[in-house]
C-alpha cells in the first residue's frame, strides 16, 4: 500500500478521537509515532525537529496530540491527566492500531519524550508484535512501572549529561529492561537538549536506531 502524505488526521481511541499529523517521505521504510511529555502536544518544536530529521531517513512519522482538547484546558489547571501513564498508553495503542489498520506493512516505532517514555513503552509491552523499536529523549521509562520487563522492543533511551536525576532513573529502567537496549549520554546536555548541537545528537541516534531495527 503507498503511503500518501495527510498532514491533517484524526486518530480514534476509544470514545475520543485525537487530532494529529502524518508526514511520509517517498517510500518509508517504517513510520514512528511520537508520544509527547508533560504538558506538551504535536506542536512540540523539540519533537518536530526530530521528526524532520526522521523523515530525512525514509521513516514516515504521526505526530499527535494524546489528550483532546477539552482534557488539554483541563490539564493545564489540574496537571493530572499529563501524569495518568495509562490513560496516555492506552491512547498511543489505540494509535498503533488505528496505523496497523491503515498501514499493515510498515513497522512501527515509537518515540517518547519525558512522561511519553513512560507511556511508550508501556504500549510497547502490549503491543510487541507490532511496536519494532522505542527510542526515548530526556525521559521517565521508570512509569512504565513493570511493564518494562515486558518490553521485548529494541530500546534506544537518550540523556542529556547534566540531567543528573534522570540519567539515575534511566539507570535503573534500563536494568529492569529485558530485550536488546542501550542508554546514550548526550555530553552537557540538560533535561530540554537546549544547548546548541544537543537536539541534533538526538535527532541523529534515534534516526540511526530506526533505521537499523525497522527494516
Amino acid at each position: 500500500m503507498k503511503v500518501v502524505n495527510d498532514p491533517r488526521v484524526t486518530v480514534p481511541a476509544g470514545k475520543v478521537s485525537l487530532e494529529g499529523e502524518w508526514v511520509a517521505p517517498k517510500g518509508p521504510r517504517g513510520i514512528v509515532l511520537f508520544a509527547h511529555g508533560s504538558g506538551s502536544s504535536r506542536h512540540s518544536p523539540r519533537n518536530r525537529f526530530v521528526a524532520e530529521s526522521l523523515r530525512e531517513g525514509r521513516l514516515a512519522t504521526l505526530l499527535f496530540d494524546l489528550l483532546t482538547a477539552d482534557e488539554e484546558v483541563v490539564d493545564l489547571q489540574k496537571t493530572h491527566l499529563r501524569f495518568d501513564i495509562a490513560l496516555l498508553a492506552e491512547r498511543l495503542v489505540h494509535a498503533i492500531d488505528w496505523v496497523s489498520r491503515r498501514e499493515p506493512d510498515l513497522p512501527i516505532g515509537l518515540f517518547g519524550a519525558s512522561t511519553g517514555a513512560g507511556a511508550a513503552l508501556l504500549a510497547a509491552a502490549q503491543r510487541p508484535e507490532r511496536v519494532a523499536a522505542v527510542v526515548s529523549r530526556g525521559g521517565r521509562p521508570d512509569l512504565a512501572g513493570t511493564a518494562l520487563q515486558q518490553v521485548q522492543s529494541p530500546t534506544l533511551l537518550i540523556v542529556g549529561e547534566r540531567d543528573k536525576q534522570v540519567i539515575e532513573l534511566n539507570r535503573l529502567a534500563l536494568e529492569q529492561l529485558q530485550g536488546e537496549k542501550k542508554m546514550e549520554i548526550v555530553p552537557q546536555a540538560t533535561h530540554l537538549f537546549e544547548e546548541p548541537g544537543a537536539l541534533e545528537e538526538v535527532a541523529r541516534l534515534a534516526r540511526e536506531w530506526f533505521a537499523a531495527h525497522l527494516a
